[in-house]
């Protein structure tokens, strides 16, 4: 079978398919004949050797977390998925596996059915932005109608999820997008929409309980000047030392710096799934064949991208 990977840490360059057996599952597994698998962030920052403290240096590397596609074999004792079914899913490990390939053996616990009114290429981008909008959620405690959250570089793949998610809460929702992004925010729920190309947010007079950085750009202390006295800001790309001083820095003041890390659970992706089949949008920007997988990345990681970025497998 055919497989993306990658045997130094780099540009998209480094990127090659190679040849790999299909894969034999294990006790518990399921082996996916994928369709489709997404691009997040993370892919890239690994690849670039940013992770190095948590992915290691040890070669060669696959890329993608999630995927969708159809089971093709199951092991004994596997009762809830059977050949011929529809789903999607993720690794368990993206700092050691991937998506990237043509089939992939992988714990039936990180398996779900595909809801029937969204395509393979919508499926494959929920597991690794649905769960950190979840969590993100769960991070900001008991935020209720009153609370003003603010949600900069609001309509990538995570902001796509995680602004739905705030409306069912009904808070006061603001959005920093770019111009391709204004009406996309507001149609997913937001009440305000900044267009960061015409206005600083950080010259307003507005204060936040929350503010959630997507972007990469708006840093914890930049953040503060639009925080209220008791708020906090979610860091969602946090890098090995932001984490240890978050710890630190928290002991001292009432604007909490919070880190987000996530990973995929059943009760997450149910909660995700009943999202969706209430009709919970996924805009997915572009859909790449396997062969230019290279200017799908070279796409995604340049930025403005509304939605999410997904790879086809034939």
């Amino acid at each position: 079978m055919k497989a993306i990977v990658y045997n130094q840490f780099g540009s998209t360059d480094v990127l090659q398919t190679v040849e790999q057996p299909k894969p034999a599952i294990q006790k518990g597994e399921v082996l996916v004949k994928i369709k489709a698998f997404s691009i997040n962030p993370m892919d890239w920052k690994i690849r670039k050797g940013q992770m190095k403290l948590m992915s290691g240096s040890r070669f060669p590397k696959h890329t993608g977390a999630d995927f969708a596609g159809v089971i093709e074999e199951v092991s004994v004792g596997i009762n809830h998925l059977k050949e011929g079914d529809e789903v999607f899913g993720v690794v368990k490990n993206l700092m050691k596996e991937g998506a990237s390939v043509e089939y992939v053996a992988v714990s039936a616990s990180l398996v779900w059915k595909k809801p029937t009114a969204i395509s393979f290429e919508q499926a494959a981008s929920i597991p690794v932005v649905g769960t950190a909008a979840l969590t993100a959620l769960e991070k900001m405690g008991n935020i209720t109608p009153q609370s003003s959250i603010l949600v900069n570089g609001a309509t990538g793949g995570f902001g796509m999820f995680l602004i739905q998610l705030l409306k069912l809460q009904h808070t006061d929702l603001t959005a920093v997008t770019g111009s391709k992004g204004i009406d996309y925010a507001k149609n997913w729920g937001a009440d305000k929409v900044i267009n960061y190309t015409e206005e600083n947010v950080l010259s307003q007079q507005n204060k936040y309980d929350v503010v959630v950085d997507l972007s990469g750009k708006m840093t914890y202390k930049k953040a503060k000047e639009i925080m209220k006295s008791k708020s906090l800001f979610l860091n969602v790309t946090p890098q090995p030392i932001q984490i240890i001083a978050s710890l630190f820095n928290n002991l001292f003041t009432s604007k909490k710096h919070i880190v987000v890390l996530s990973s995929p659970s059943v009760k997450q992706t149910e909660k995700l799934i009943k999202a969706v089949n209430d009709g919970l949008q996924i805009e997915v920007n572009k859909v790449f064949p396997f062969s230019q997988f290279k200017e799908a990345y070279q796409y995604a990681e340049k930025g403005g991208v509304i939605g999410k970025v997904v790879i086809e497998v034939n």
